[in-house]
């Protein structure tokens, strides 16, 4: 097991960037689509508001959940084991539409802003694969991955970059213009309410902080920063488990495109000012190994 497990890092750690890269990725939009899609499976009365939205009853909409969340585990499944192009920009439209439904629910415009990296970190990975040329390009298994030059990398960092500043922006516009019940609640399973002595104040504060750092992001993306956003995120996501909320490892799970999101620009950040200096002359990595093809 140890010379398994070591053999595994040996070849992370060996592996062209644009290997590890798409492989974050990967994973982070299988495990969005796996967490949205255990909620479907168990009836998440909240998605009732969506097929509302649509004119489905609810009658009709308990029966669409499971279906709806078993093609969002399948989806999960395949992008991890063959990925295709069509497959990963439906999910990039299927995250973009589920997002922009809870407007029309009754959720406000926030909710669709916060969730930026349920599409966008789905069409960062199309996009990393390079867009096809012909219809059997995005049918047919993806098998490599361009290599990250200098301006590619400087382009999916920028990319990066709005996308973990919307959804930082989105969520404190949550609690600051919507003041989120949910949200209070989350800071009081750590004892944040406490600390104020209007508990609804917290989301005032919370959300001016969000805002703020999500514009610099915006303004000052150093690695540092990103850095912290990334513990940030992995911290605050966390509290849905502390709160005891319902399907709370689903919460955490289905944001994986959170945490992908100031991985993925680190990364690039690091190529696109030439800090990454990579031998050879290959264009191309193949997806599932660490070998590379002229």
């Amino acid at each position: 097991m140890e010379q398994a497990i070591g053999a595994g890092l040996g070849s992370w750690r060996a592996g062209p960037i644009e290997w590890k890269l798409q492989w974050i990725l990967r994973v982070a939009v299988a495990l969005e689509f796996f967490g949205h899609g255990m909620f479907g499976v168990l009836r998440k009365e909240s998605w009732l508001a969506y097929y509302d939205a649509l004119g489905i009853s609810a009658d009709h909409g308990r029966i669409l959940m499971p279906i709806t969340g078993a093609v969002d585990i399948t989806l999960g499944v395949i992008v991890l084991l063959r990925p295709t192009r069509a497959l990963i920009g439906y999910m990039a439209v299927w995250g973009l539409f589920t997002a922009s439904l809870r407007p029309l629910a009754g959720q406000g415009i926030w909710e669709t802003i916060e969730r930026s990296y349920n599409y966008g970190v789905p069409l960062s990975l199309l996009l990393l694969y390079g867009l096809g040329r012909t219809p059997a390009a995005w049918i047919e298994r993806v098998r490599e991955v361009p290599r990250l030059t200098r301006g590619r990398a400087a382009a999916f960092f920028r990319g990066f970059q709005w996308i973990i500043g919307l959804y930082l922006i989105g969520h404190g516009g949550l609690g600051l213009f919507t003041d989120k019940p949910l949200l209070i609640q989350l800071y009081d399973s750590v004892g944040l309410t406490s600390l104020v002595d209007d508990p609804s104040s917290l989301n005032t504060y919370v959300g001016l902080f969000e805002i703020g750092l999500g514009a610099l992001v915006l303004i000052v993306p150093a690695t540092s920063l990103l850095l912290f956003v990334l513990a940030y995120k992995l911290g605050t996501e966390f509290l849905h488990v502390t709160a005891g909320i319902y399907g709370s490892p689903l919460e955490v799970i289905e944001r994986a495109g959170c945490y992908a999101a100031p991985i993925g620009a680190v990364i690039c950040k690091r190529i696109a000012q030439g800090e990454d200096q990579r031998s050879g002359a290959s264009r191309r990595t193949e997806i599932e190994g660490p070998a590379a093809t002229a």
